[in-house]
């Protein structure tokens, strides 16, 4: 009851957006609520910010309904105890996607580039929904061994999406947007991208239940029709959107490259500028403490649903919840926080908020409150975290952009996801080594190494904020 209410009130959100663009009453009110929540926008700006966010909502809706089918799919197909090495697997296998996205970016046009990705990842899904449909090599064989390749195809590939697709859009986006723009708007797109990370999960993961299909095949194959909306969204952006709104920080200076650089540019620029690895070191430090915390979770959900169905039903759930939270958080103002304190205070807040989570998660580690320690790290990444970590984009060139972003939130995440890993192979080990007790002491052992990790997060994050207030004030590109 509680999920139909809030599909519906979500469903109503989405179609008042749109409805908003052709009455103009609507408009006005639409208009006024985001100049008293975000700041003053323009009539040009709303028009951009709202049309990027519903792009966004497809983009990450899609996602969010991938993540719960591709933990679900992969542990009834490999087995819950090859999570960690399958996200060692997805390290490997994304170097050289994002050699081939790097040779792509040089190739096409920014929007363009969005085009293509969407088609390629369309299609895929869809010949993923297939084998996945097949009697043999997908989800009806119900024996669990870590040789059935079709699992970790799948999983590799939905991690992928998450890494390069969510990236590009986020590369275009603050490639066309202002520092003060931005500041306003970033958060009224991550705020339309939750209506879509919640209605994605919402909506879609139930018809993998016995009630409907009782497979998540079909589902994937839906999302895999659902990815051709981006190509509309993007395509109904450049011709809506006024040119003014297509002008970012770097086009308002011209700094352009003379030359497409090769893909290993966004490697060399990464390593060898300080504001880069900051970021660099952020992403990392947060995906590590998060992935040691989610593998225990997806842990106990593998314990406590032995169904595959069942199992995506339950993240589904989670995935739902985790969006609603941080929209909610959106709704509240927390984008404020930066607007009225500034984004060093807002990228300092968030390793006290993860340091809380990881307290709870010592001193209860059993599903029910794992759940909920999940959601709220991830809700507070979303809706605090994330705007102001795109903002330390603005001010950097084009190359940075679209290629040491993609090299930073690819490896940044999934080096750190395999580091994460890394951890969480030690269990086996330390019970071997220590018997039943050897679980508690694993805990202990990274809750310490966590903390440590934070502190070094919050002097990070209080250089980046420095040296990005500066550049804005000087009216200077970082890198």
């Amino acid at each position: 009851m509680l999920a139909s209410l809030i599909g519906y009130f979500f469903l109503f959100a989405a179609v008042l957006a749109v409805a908003s663009f052709f009455i103009a009453p609507l408009r006005r009110v639409m208009i006024s609520g985001l100049k008293a929540w975000f700041g003053d926008f323009t009539k040009d700006e709303v028009i951009k910010f709202i049309l990027l966010g519903i792009t966004f909502a497809f983009v990450i809706g899609i996602y969010w309904a991938l993540r719960p089918l591709k933990d679900a799919i992969f542990m009834s197909m490999v087995g819950k105890h090859n999570i960690p090495w399958a996200k060692l697997v997805s390290l490997c296998v994304l170097f050289p996607l994002v050699i081939i996205y790097s040779k792509l970016v040089d190739k096409f046009p920014r929007h363009r580039m969005l085009y293509v990705m969407a088609l390629i990842y369309a299609i895929a899904t869809l010949l993923f929904g297939y084998f996945l449909s097949d009697a043999t090599y997908g989800l009806p064989n119900k024996i669990v061994d870590a040789n059935r390749y079709l699992g970790w195809a799948w999983y590799v590939f939905v991690e992928s999406y998450g890494s390069l697709m969510v990236a590009l859009f986020w590369a275009f986006a603050t490639d066309i947007t202002s520092p003060d723009s931005a500041k306003r708007g970033f958060s009224v797109v991550v705020m339309l991208g939750q209506v879509g990370a919640i209605m994605g999960p919402l909506l879609l993961i139930p018809l993998a239940g016995p009630a409907y299909w009782g497979s998540s095949a079909p589902v994937v194959m839906v999302l895999g029709g659902l990815m051709f909306m981006i190509i509309a969204m993007v395509k109904l952006f450049m011709t809506v959107t006024p040119k003014s709104q297509l002008v970012g920080f770097s086009g308002a200076k011209g700094v352009h490259a003379d030359a497409e650089p090769g893909f290993l540019e966004g490697l060399r620029l990464l390593l060898s500028n300080s504001y880069l690895l900051g970021i660099f070191a952020v992403i990392t430090i947060y995906e590590i403490i998060v992935t040691i915390i989610d593998f225990k979770f997806k842990f106990l959900i593998g314990d406590a649903h032995v169904d595959e169905s069942a199992r995506a039903l339950y993240l589904g759930d989670y995935a739902v919840w985790v969006n609603v939270v941080s929209f909610a958080c959106l709704i509240l103002g927390v984008s404020n926080i930066q607007r009225r304190l500034g984004l060093r205070t807002t990228l300092a807040l968030m390793p006290f908020i993860i340091g809380v989570a990881i307290a709870t998660f010592y001193m209860s580690p059993v599903v029910s409150v794992v759940f909920w320690i999940m959601v709220g790290a991830k809700a507070f990444n979303y809706a605090l975290n994330g705007p102001a970590m795109k903002q330390l984009y603005v001010p950097t060139s084009q190359e940075v952009k679209y290629k040491s972003q993609a090299w930073i939130e690819t490896f940044g995440s999934r080096s750190s996801k395999a580091a994460g890993s890394g951890i969480n192979l030690l269990q086996a080990p330390f019970v071997g080594w220590f018997g039943p007790a050897g679980v508690a002491l694993h805990i202990a052992v990274c809750t310490y190494f966590s903390f440590g990790l934070l502190a070094a997060w919050f002097f990070v994050a209080l250089f980046l904020g420095k040296t990005y207030d500066k550049a804005i004030k000087e009216e200077k590109v970082v890198c």
